[in-house]
């Protein structure tokens, strides 16, 4: 192999490892985020953290839209060092995700995975099942829309033997 063969493979490889690794939100946007606390304290008690910003992820429940308001509800979802979310069988919760512009239903449909950052507007009472249900309403800056599919583990895998990895 020549070293030109090398460094056109290596170029390569480096572009595919930046592409993958590239995060949904903006750094902008992510520059903008005041509280780095669990989901489950803000949303205990999120008129004490009001007009903070955040950065959530999950899973979209329901889409409604109307005239002057769309709204997301989403169940809460862990995000890793990118911003996607992941464990999708683990939740601290659910978020209500509020803004004045389009969010078509045909394209936040029920279960698509998204990560946003927004202000904490305070809290909305609902119910889950007849129960009373605290929602912590998040006053939307940026969405990122996960494409269906997209793998929310690491695309390495690296292992030997059989049926054995690590």
């Amino acid at each position: 192999m020549t070293l030109k063969h090398a460094r056109y493979i290596l170029g390569i490889f480096f572009i595919m490892f930046v592409m993958g690794c590239a995060a949904g939100i903006s750094q902008h946007s992510r520059s903008k985020v005041t509280y780095t606390g669990t989901f489950s304290a803000l949303q205990k008690t999120p008129d004490v953290y009001k007009g903070e910003v955040i950065m959530l992820g999950g899973r979209i429940i329901e889409t409604k839209t109307s005239p002057s308001l769309s709204e997301l509800t989403v169940l809460q979802l862990a995000l890793d060092t990118s911003g996607r979310p992941v464990n999708p069988d683990q939740s601290e919760g659910r978020f209500i995700v509020q803004t004045k512009q389009l969010l078509d239903p045909a394209v936040y449909q029920k279960d698509m995975l998204l990560t946003v950052v927004g202000t904490l507007k305070g809290s909305k009472v609902g119910s889950i099942g007849g129960f009373e249900y605290i929602y912590p309403i998040v006053e939307l800056i940026e969405i990122k829309l996960w494409p269906k599919g997209m793998r929310t583990r690491p695309m390495i895998h690296f292992g030997f033997g059989v049926g054995t990895s690590f």
